[in-house]
């Protein structure tokens, strides 16, 4: 089943095991001990992730570690971008508005 990115980011779990393994490759037992849930819990975060191509996978020995794909990142960076500048256009248009009937009140 192909997801889409952003069911990636939708949850907060799945958020913070991208925030960390950002920082370095981590097993899904290493990821485990900073959460309230299981490992099996995390594997099955860490199998949407992938599944979104978010994470990858490399095994090492007998542990598998989960490194970020950067690549699925800059996509919702790119998404962000668009609608930051939608907001910002729409803000400095109520600026000017606001500036406008200040200007004609006076």
């Amino acid at each position: 089943m192909r997801r889409d990115i952003f069911q990636a980011i939708a949850d907060p779990t799945r958020r913070a095991i991208i925030a960390m393994i950002a920082v370095q490759a981590m097993t899904p037992n290493a990821l485990a001990e900073h959460f309230h849930q299981t490992r099996q819990a995390i594997s099955k975060h860490l199998q949407i992730l992938a599944e979104c191509e978010v994470v990858s996978q490399q095994q090492q020995g007998r542990e598998i570690y989960y490194q970020l794909e950067m690549d699925k990142i800059k996509e919702i960076d790119l998404w962000l971008e668009q609608v930051r500048k939608t907001w910002e256009q729409r803000f400095s248009q109520l600026d000017t508005l606001l500036n406008n009937l200040k200007n004609t009140e006076k």
